[in-house]
């Protein structure tokens, strides 16, 4: 490990909770640069990207410095922890760190995420690694290629330095549905890290990467963030490329970005939206610079958000609500007002249709896209001599009960004598 100098320009010190001798013990990992910022700017003040950036391009910290800091983090937390699903090896990672410590010696360009380890949740492709999507049936698969989003961050620099644990192919909202392992939550063992991209969320909040990439279709970006207190973003379908995401519905799965703050979380996004030929839902709209509209930490001392219409939804303060969530909700909306917003109370009579109207499109598109892993087109394959028991089995004994019965439900919606009560209402809910 590195020597312990000015913590807020790299990892931070962080605390995550490892059991010892019995008890917990509050361990911190600090971090590793005395380099003053290249950049002036405020923002490099709140984001880990660009401290590493600025401390790379100064001279003052290597990109390998940076790498194996990492890897002794993550080898310190990850067994108490379990974010990952696989690690890549850290003689891959610290050779490719390498490589950017040599562009830098020769006064070569190097890409904006240069030095950046990011993990990718696995039901992302990615080329040089396996990828199953959290489930059995996919166990030990290997895709030939690289998701769109990924592809984008290692051609900016990035090192992908694993892949995260998931609830099975994104249905649950836990990580406790994995087929392989239960993720914990960093600030407390006992408690779970949300779901379902519980992994890509506690990765970030351990400080055993940088930042993550998720998916969501039903809050499985939001959720764990929420849970495990890091910036979480679900982007605007069509805004990130979905080639290389394992689908599960697909009129509503995005990938989505973890990072320890907003900017860096905004950052990622950056890097990795726009138009891709390979995915015709891709927006063609020019992706804006998201970090211009960031505000300093300086500005919030006066009213930046002069003018700003917020609608606070009745719905989510009405009967029902946890009152600590509630007291959150309007601790929100007084602090928006403190810098300038205008709240208003606005009511949305459809709200409540959302969950309902979610798990049957979401279920519904399960059923018809996880058909192709049969054990003949896709996924691992039981023992059999006839065709019928060889779907079966192989299906049978590579999904878990959170997906069979999703598939079941989804089955059921879609067949001709319940498809107008059920399918078709639900898609009327978001007309």
């Amino acid at each position: 490990m590195l020597s312990t100098i000015q913590p807020s320009r790299c990892l931070s010190r962080f605390p995550v909770h490892l059991p010892t001798c019995g008890r917990t013990k509050s361990r911190f990992l600090r971090v590793v640069s005395s380099a003053q910022p290249v950049t002036t700017a405020p923002l490099a003040d709140q984001s880990q990207i660009l401290s590493i950036r600025d401390s790379l391009l100064s001279r003052h910290l290597s990109a390998v410095q940076v790498a194996d800091s990492y890897l002794g983090r993550l080898k310190q937390t990850e067994p108490q922890i379990g974010s990952f699903l696989h690690l890549s090896e850290p003689d891959k990672v610290l050779k490719q760190a390498q490589e950017i410590d040599d562009k830098i010696k020769r006064n070569e360009e190097v890409g904006p995420l240069a030095g950046v380890l990011v993990a990718v949740k696995d039901n992302i492709c990615t080329a040089d690694m396996p990828s199953t999507g959290g489930s059995h049936i996919l166990d030990g698969y290997r895709p030939p290629f690289d998701a769109t989003a990924v592809k984008r961050l290692k051609d900016l620099g990035a090192i992908v330095v694993g892949k995260t644990n998931l609830d099975e192919f994104g249905m649950g909202s836990s990580t406790e549905a994995s087929a392989f392992k239960v993720t914990a939550n960093p600030w407390d063992l006992s408690r779970v890290p949300g779901g379902s991209s519980g992994g890509s969320a506690a990765a970030v909040s351990a400080r055993q990467c940088v930042v993550s990439l998720g998916s969501d279709t039903g809050g499985s970006v939001r959720q764990p963030a929420s849970f495990c207190g890091v910036a979480g973003l679900k982007p605007t379908y069509g805004r990130v490329s979905r080639f290389g995401l394992m689908a599960y519905a697909s009129s509503l799965d995005v990938i989505g970005c973890f990072g320890s703050s907003v900017a860096d979380t905004g950052i990622l996004l950056h890097a990795i939206s726009g138009h891709d030929a390979l995915d015709a839902t891709s927006s063609k709209r020019e992706v804006p610079d998201f970090t211009s509209q960031f505000l300093s930490a300086s500005s919030l001392k006066s009213r930046p958000l002069e003018g700003l219409r917020v609608g606070l939804i009745r719905e989510t303060v009405d009967g029902g609500v946890d009152s600590g969530v509630k007291s959150a909700i309007q601790g929100a909306a007084a602090h928006l007002e403190q810098l300038g917003s205008i709240v208003t109370e606005v009511s949305l009579p459809s709200f409540s249709l959302g969950l309902p109207a979610y798990y049957i499109l979401a279920s519904s598109e399960s059923s018809s896209n996880l058909s192709r892993y049969d054990g003949v087109r896709y996924g691992n394959q039981a023992s059999c001599d006839e065709l019928n028991v060889l779907y079966e089995d192989s299906r049978a004994k590579g999904f878990g009960s959170e997906v069979k019965m999703r598939i079941l439900m989804g089955t059921y919606a879609l067949s001709a004598g319940y498809y107008d009560a059920y399918y078709k209402r639900a898609q009327q809910c978001f007309r």
